[in-house]
Order: C-alpha cells, then sequence, then structure tokens
C-alpha cells in the first residue's frame, strides 16, 4: 500500500534523477535524435488514475524507462524550431531552482532569486548593447516576452488617447493599426489577439514573395494616420531563413510619426555579440521595446526569455494589482509579479544568472560564432552539391535549402521534399524541420546549441541526399 510523501524519499529522489539525466545526456550526441518507437513509447503512459501510487523511485524508475519517447533535442543534432542547448552551468541551477521551489515573484518572499533577476537583466542588457535604464522581466519564453512588450505598447497607445486601457477597457479607444513585415512571427499576432488589440489589426507591408518589408508603404500608413498611435513591429531573425527587417530605418519612421516600435529578436538579438553580424541588429537599441528567447541562443532550459522596456514605468501600471498580503507597489525593491503576468513563477533568474556568470560575454560570443561558421559550413556543402539548392542568403544562423536531384522535374520538387522532411522524422538521424520559403518547400536548419558540431551539420545534407535518391524514383 501506498503512503504520502515522506521527507526520508528526498535524498534517493535527488540522486536517482541526478543519475538517470547524466544516463540521458551520456553520448545523447552520437545517439538518434528521434528512436523509430517513439510515440509508442509515449503512449504506453496512460490508464485511469491509480488508486494506490507505487511510490516516488519506482515512479521515477517507469518515467526513465519511458524516455525513449522523447526527441533528444538536448543534442548535438536538433536543428529545429531554433532550439538551443543548455550549458553545464545553466543546468545545474536549474536543477537547484526546483529544489530551491522560489517564487520570485514578491521580493519579501525570496530576495536572492529577485536580485539575481535583477543583476540577470542588467548584464542581458549589457550583452546586446541595449539602455541601461529601461525595464525589463524574465518570462516563460518569446510568446509571452512579446505579449509583456505589447501589453505596454497597447497602454502606450491608450494614454496617447486618453484613456488608461488596463483599467477602462479598449473600447474607449479607436482601434490600433499595427504594422509589419512578411517576417512578423505568429506569436506577435497571437499576443495582439490575447491583448485585446486584434489579430486583424496586423497589416504586413511586403515588397516579395518571401515577405521583406515595404519601407515606402509604411511610411504611407504611419502618414496617413496624423499622429494618431501605431505600433510597428520589426524582426531581429525571421525564421526561415534568418533574415533581418531593417531596423534602424524602420526605427527612424516610428521616431518621425510617433509611433511605437517593437523589436522581436527571438534569436537574432544575438547577432550584437559578434562583430561580424552586429551590423544587422543597428538601431535595436532605438526600439521601444525589445524581446529574445533564452531557451534558444542563451542556451538556458525552458521556460525562459526576457522582455526589455525603454519606459520603465509601464510595466507595473500594466501587471501591477495590490491585495492588503501582497507588497506595496511603492516597495524600492522589486516585485517581479507586478513586472510581468504572472504573479507565482519559477526562479528561471537561477540558470540565466548562473550561465552569464559561468562564461560571460566571450564565451557566448564564442558560442554565437561556432554557430555562424556551422551555418557557412552546411551553406558550402550546398553550394558545391548537385542535387542540393540554397534558396536564400544566409545572414546568421539558418541555412534554408531543399533538394533538387538531377531529372526531376520543377512541378515534383515540392512534393519531393515534402516527403524527404516526413521520411527525416523516421529515419530520426537528425532534425531539421521544413518550411515554405517564397512558395517553395525548402528545409531549415539553425545551428544555435553549444554542443553541435561540424559533423553534425553535415548528417543534414547527407540525411536529404540520402533520403532524395530513394524518394526521387517514386516520383
Amino acid at each position: 500500500m501506498s503512503t504520502p510523501p515522506r521527507r526520508d524519499e528526498i535524498p534517493q529522489v535527488i540522486r536517482f534523477a541526478a543519475d538517470a539525466a547524466a544516463r540521458y545526456l551520456d553520448g545523447i550526441d552520437d545517439r538518434p535524435v528521434r528512436d523509430h518507437d517513439a510515440a509508442e513509447v509515449a503512449l504506453r503512459f496512460g490508464g485511469h488514475l491509480p488508486e494506490e501510487g507505487v511510490g516516488a523511485i519506482a515512479t521515477l524508475e517507469e518515467l526513465e524507462a519511458g524516455l525513449g519517447g522523447t526527441v533528444r533535442s538536448a543534442g548535438s543534432r536538433f536543428f529545429h524550431f531554433v532550439n538551443g542547448g543548455t550549458t553545464p552551468a545553466a543546468l545545474g541551477a536549474d536543477m537547484l531552482a526546483s529544489a530551491l521551489d522560489q517564487n520570485p515573484g514578491a521580493w519579501v518572499s525570496s530576495p536572492l532569486t529577485g536580485h539575481l533577476e535583477r543583476v540577470a537583466l542588467g548584464w542581458l542588457r549589457d550583452l546586446f548593447a541595449l539602455p541601461a535604464d529601461g525595464g525589463g522581466v524574465l518570462t516563460t519564453g518569446a510568446t509571452m516576452a512579446n505579449f509583456v512588450a505589447l501589453a505596454c505598447a497597447r497602454r502606450w497607445a491608450g494614454l496617447r488617447h486618453g484613456v488608461d486601457v488596463d483599467e477602462a477597457g479598449l473600447f474607449g479607444i479607436p482601434p490600433i493599426p499595427v504594422f509589419g513585415s512578411g517576417y512578423t512571427h505568429p506569436s506577435d499576432v497571437k499576443a495582439l489577439g490575447m491583448l485585446g488589440v486584434g489579430r486583424d489589426q496586423v497589416e504586413l507591408l511586403t515588397r516579395d514573395a518571401v515577405g521583406r518589408v515595404d519601407l515606402e508603404a509604411l511610411e504611407d500608413r504611419l502618414r496617413a494616420l496624423d499622429g494618431a498611435p501605431a505600433i510597428v513591429i520589426g524582426s531581429a531573425g525571421e525564421v526561415n531563413a534568418g533574415d533581418f527587417d531593417p531596423i534602424d530605418a524602420m526605427a527612424d519612421l516610428a521616431e518621425r510619426y510617433h509611433a511605437w516600435l517593437h523589436v522581436d529578436g527571438a534569436f537574432g538579438l544575438f547577432a550584437a555579440l559578434s562583430p561580424r553580424t552586429a551590423h544587422l541588429v543597428e538601431g535595436v537599441a532605438r526600439a521601444d521595446s525589445v524581446i529574445a528567447d533564452g531557451h534558444k541562443w542563451l542556451n538556458v532550459p525552458y521556460e525562459n526569455g526576457f522582455a526589455f522596456l525603454k519606459d520603465p514605468t509601464l510595466q507595473p501600471s500594466v501587471f501591477a494589482r495590490e491585495a492588503a498580503y501582497l507588497p506595496s507597489m511603492d516597495d524600492p525593491e522589486p516585485t517581479w509579479g507586478y513586472m510581468g503576468p504572472e504573479m507565482s513563477r519559477r526562479a528561471r533568474s537561477l540558470p540565466v544568472w548562473a550561465t552569464l556568470r559561468a562564461y560571460g560575454r566571450s564565451g557566448y560570443r564564442a558560442i554565437v560564432e561556432a554557430n555562424l561558421d556551422l551555418a557557412q559550413h552546411l551553406a558550402t556543402i550546398v553550394d558545391e552539391a548537385d542535387d542540393l539548392e540554397r534558396l536564400a542568403e544566409v545572414p546568421l544562423n539558418i541555412v534554408c535549402f531543399r533538394a533538387r536531384p538531377p531529372g526531376v522535374a520543377e512541378d515534383r520538387l515540392d512534393e519531393l521534399n515534402r516527403r524527404i522532411a516526413d521520411a527525416s522524422i523516421q529515419d530520426g538521424r537528425v532534425f531539421f524541420g521544413s518550411t515554405l520559403y517564397g512558395g517553395r518547400v525548402a528545409f531549415r536548419p539553425a545551428p544555435v546549441s553549444w554542443r553541435q558540431r561540424p559533423e553534425d551539420i553535415a548528417l543534414v545534407a547527407e540525411v536529404v541526399q540520402e533520403l532524395a535518391a530513394k524518394i526521387a524514383p517514386e516520383l
């Protein structure tokens, strides 16, 4: 018969979990990213809620036996979704975060983790060359970072119309126009929908099939508003080829027409770390809000992101709501629950602070530049192959390409590459995913992990070529 949790389980559980994690990560870089039966393994879990439990260790043993149902995204052969790894320092600190179980939503409940969030945000601003005196907060990822930033933009727009929209709602103001390029990420649009601004208010102004921004059209739209507030979204690193909106030019227009400039730099903000790519983020420091993901190029565990605001007074006006048992808004120490959506929040400052403390600016520059080299390595392989075709330049870390074997008709290439993408999942040796770029099915591997090696990225091209050779005769 099972019993409630016992204190004497804790040392056993910690040892088992640490050993299981070490076993999982041992050799992960040389194992398939996905086992052939991963879905079947995952579906073995289920059934009715047991009346009697089996205990902590037995449960963890069962869980470890099912780890073949995961995708080994923590390893070096996962190149899809711009998915970072986890540095050793971040991993250790994140394990401590779980053990400490702190809620830095209120300073009084966790001075250490609250202070580390302040320190980490300051270090991140320094890393990205952003203004030191702005606001900011750690979030669950880029989606909620966009939510925080755009919620502040919504408040700003309401105040321009003379309405406190966080108290009165949006019905007292005209619709807020939002402009972006074809690079605008779905998470920005999703956030605007959640905020009540509306997805239909987003107008994408493009000048070509891949989505590059039409600056003339943007200026026309802003001029026509005759001073009414608008939000402009710039993308620092789009998801198919790693291209950038011209942030500096968009900042010029936003300043000229008094619009809010939001920059979504989920992974591309890290271009600031290398002299080779820093020009891509020129103008970002002029933005009213900037966001990035931590679980991408910062290489910290899920869930982690960050939002930065030029005006630090906006966040508490949007997110703070006092109660008798909660801290006062006048508290001189930060109440992080008043800076973003979550009142209860994980101590994600621990892995962020730890990884920056452990590796510093030069360590992160080395990670970024190693990944830039990997992308160029793959681009060279693609360019030198007679059965592969690169579809875009490689300004950062994404290589957009497709299979194009001799003899396959143009109108069959999309089907071929779609079938290669499906087959690659079952093949399991490497994970790179597919997309549509300029209306063509393509692959978009994105090295962004500290673990990735030249042989890992080369395997992407090798697998595509092998699968194309098998599938092409069937078309």
